[in-house]
């Protein structure tokens, strides 16, 4: 008979008071949203950890001239990193990079890998399924992921990347509720940026509650990884709460629905603070699902990705999507293939019940949407190119003038491809990507369009499409 599932590490402790930068430090200040705050962490003072110019700290010195993220990590984050082996802990991987792990982007990646400013008909807006739209109110976030998907937009200038930034405004905003209400197909809105966290209770009450004023929108889903790095939030900061919590119950009185989104990658981010949150949020009806992104060195491999599920339903938190880690710059390291996504994916099914499992996903670079890992039309493991289809993406981009074919495409990190190709450069890709296509139409899987729809290369590994 299999034994219960031990959650020990839901159990209060002072795990902070290991770290030496707060083993002074008391439970009530260090749970205070405030205190964690103002004791982030960032590019400028995250060597006052170092209590000595070590091997690991200058190779963190080294990293930063080619991060496409600044450096921002909360206390509490902190306090979680393995200081006796940084270099194989699973949290500082995530927020701390170093130079010597760092590995070159694929040829035909690109920073906005989504193409979201493609998609974007309001500053600020991706408007890319019929019924659903992204808002970006921001470009900050409590901590800046090293592989954040927006990295074009989130955090201070890098000493490689510019950023786009979105201003929080009510100028802005308005353009934006506009373009909404004269868009009556659309239901959804997902509310991101940047984090929700930043956002003033006012201004987040204001902008649901605006929303909501909208009769054809049925759901909002709030996006913040604030329960992964700083879940004292809900718990100690009163008011920001109690404007989520009126905002559900207007959604509710409105027989509409709202629900947070969040990001946690590591059972080992999740604690007796995480727990209470959670438990705060379940009982003012708050629905959290949660949607993890699938890393290498990280969460890859079965026992990690299980006790992640395990923790999260356990606290009332669904185990929503884990996603195929995205192309985009700097990020390399942490992309698996496609092949291994989807066996990992078998291994899980059955662990738990059906609705506890989450999906595991791929979002299309260029726009094509989020699809099933399993659901590519062909896959060349040797060159690691994969085709997907995306019909009603496709539908959308058409009727834009935004594309010519309804064929996407995913390559895996060149480290898990045939040596044959690994040093190929962007133009002998899209070569193979073509040959893959015509040989594509032969596969009985595939139903190929009837033209042959070839890839151009176009600089800045921008992908367009012509019929021949």
């Amino acid at each position: 008979m299999l034994s219960r599932f031990n959650y020990s590490r839901l159990s209060p402790n002072s795990f902070w008071t290991k770290t030496s930068l707060y083993k002074t430090i008391s439970e009530s200040d260090f749970i205070n949203h405030n205190w964690q705050s103002k004791n982030t962490l960032n590019n400028n003072t995250i060597m006052n950890i170092a209590d000595t110019l070590s091997e690991f700290w200058s190779d963190v010195s080294r990293s930063q001239s080619s991060s496409t993220m600044s450096i921002k990590i909360t206390p509490y984050i902190i306090s979680l990193i393995n200081w006796n082996d940084p270099y194989n802990c699973p949290i500082r991987k995530q927020f701390l990079p170093v130079k010597s792990t760092i590995e070159s982007d694929h040829p035909l990646l690109k920073l906005d890998s989504l193409n979201e400013q493609i998609d974007s008909p309001v500053d600020g807006l991706i408007h890319r399924y019929n019924d659903k739209v992204l808002f970006l109110t921001s470009s900050i976030c409590p901590v800046y992921c090293r592989f954040c998907t927006r990295s074009y937009s989130i955090g201070k200038n890098t000493e490689s990347v510019n950023k786009k930034k979105f201003i929080p405004g009510k100028s802005r905003y308005e353009k934006i509720y506009d373009y909404i209400e004269k868009h009556e197909e659309i239901e959804d809105v997902v509310i991101s940026g940047g984090d929700i966290y930043m956002l003033p209770a006012h201004t987040l009450f204001e902008l649901g509650k605006r929303l909501l004023s909208i009769e054809h929108i049925r759901r909002i889903r709030f996006a913040t990884k604030g329960l992964s790095v700083m879940p004292m939030k809900i718990l100690s900061d009163s008011s920001w709460f109690e404007s989520l919590a009126k905002l559900n119950n207007l959604a509710r009185d409105q027989y509409k629905s709202i629900a947070i989104h969040t990001h946690i990658n590591h059972p080992n981010e999740i604690t007796y603070i995480t727990k209470n949150a959670a438990e705060k949020l379940y009982k003012a009806n708050i629905h959290v699902r949660n949607q993890s992104v699938l890393l290498r060195g990280i969460n890859d491999n079965i026992e990690t990705m299980y006790e992640l599920i395990k923790y999260l339903s356990y606290i009332n938190i669904q185990p929503y999507y884990v996603y195929l880690h995205d192309m985009v710059s700097g990020a390399e390291e942490f992309r698996t293939s496609l092949h291994f996504a989807v066996e990992l994916e078998k291994l899980l099914r059955g662990c738990t019940a059906g609705f506890n499992m989450p999906q595991f996903i791929v979002d299309l670079p260029n726009g094509g949407g989020k699809r099933l890992v399993s659901s590519f039309d062909s896959y060349d493991r040797q060159t690691g190119i994969s085709i997907f289809r995306s019909p009603q993406i496709t539908r959308r981009k058409l009727e834009q003038s935004k594309t010519s074919t309804d064929l996407f495409f995913y390559f895996d990190p060149l480290r898990s491809i045939s040596e044959k190709y690994q040093n190929y450069n962007a133009t002998q890709f899209t070569e193979l990507v073509n040959e893959q296509i015509i040989n594509s139409q032969k596969n009985s899987r595939s139903v190929m369009p009837e033209k042959n729809i070839l890839l151009k290369c176009e600089p800045n590994t921008n992908f367009r499409f012509k019929s021949i």
